[in-house]
């Protein structure tokens, strides 16, 4: 990803150092130096807004997907300590149910999710299960009881932090920002030339360094971009921490 962007960033400055300095004849050099060298703070704040905005977007959407799988560790975690205070056998079954859905959402949704295929059609089995084991268990004392109702609104917690993560696998920056966000680029990297098309040596420096911030920026944008994708990603760590043993009670 990095050899492609900075190889495509530096391709345009080349592209327009060489554009300029071919259309540079006496005439037009005179009319290239009219352009105000005002006109690059300008651009250059309208770019960076536009990557203010751009990363927000993938910094936010990375935060919530944290939170999300952070969330729905914290509630199977309180199932697998609430159903402690159940019978040996539903303590057991809530045990294995707990594993199997956390072992299918690491091994099955985390790679589906990667590749922004995971879909909210399919309920979670093993989840479906468990709400239903709690739901039919008749509790035989109050602290079953409680038990019971804490477990089933951690149970349903943890169902909408998944919802939550698998609708933020979703989220990308779109075409048109990255559009933007180039042409934009463009945009100074032309009035750099045109400015400096009377001195070859400082028009190639200044095209080369601004290059070199929006190569940068986009990289950064793009590496975060979509948080369940690529090395730098949300990873299902916090579920596997939490994951409880095999149940030795059937």
């Amino acid at each position: 990803m990095a050899l492609a962007i900075f190889g495509f960033t530096y391709l345009l400055a080349l592209a327009m150092f060489a554009a300029i300095g071919a259309l540079a004849t006496d005439a037009r050099a005179k009319s290239f130096k009219a352009i105000s060298p005002g006109m690059l703070p300008v651009l250059g704040i309208i770019f960076g807004l536009f990557v203010a905005f751009t990363a927000a977007q993938v910094w936010g959407d990375n935060d919530r997907a944290a939170a999300a799988v952070s969330r729905e560790a914290s509630a199977l975690r309180a199932v697998t300590l609430l159903g402690a205070g159940l019978p040996a056998e539903q303590e057991g079954r809530l045990r294995d149910l707990v594993r199997g859905y956390i072992e299918q959402a690491v091994t099955v949704e985390w790679p589906m999710m990667a590749r922004q295929t995971a879909s909210l059609r399919a309920s979670p089995a093993a989840l479906a299960e468990a709400l239903q084991l709690v739901v039919e268990m008749t509790p035989s004392g109050v602290g079953q009881q409680t038990a019971q109702r804490e477990i089933i609104g951690a149970l349903g917690t943890a169902l909408d932090a998944r919802r939550q993560r698998i609708i933020i696998s979703q989220a990308e920056v779109n075409p048109v920002k990255w559009w933007c966000l180039y042409l934009q680029a463009i945009c100074e990297l032309l009035a750099i030339a045109l400015i400096h098309c009377d001195n070859r040596l400082a028009s190639g420096i200044a095209l080369m360094l601004f290059a070199t911030g929006v190569a940068a920026s986009v990289l950064l944008i793009a590496a975060h971009d979509r948080p369940f994708t690529g090395q730098i990603s949300v990873g299902p760590e916090p579920l596997r921490q939490i994951m409880p043993g095999v149940s030795t009670s059937r």
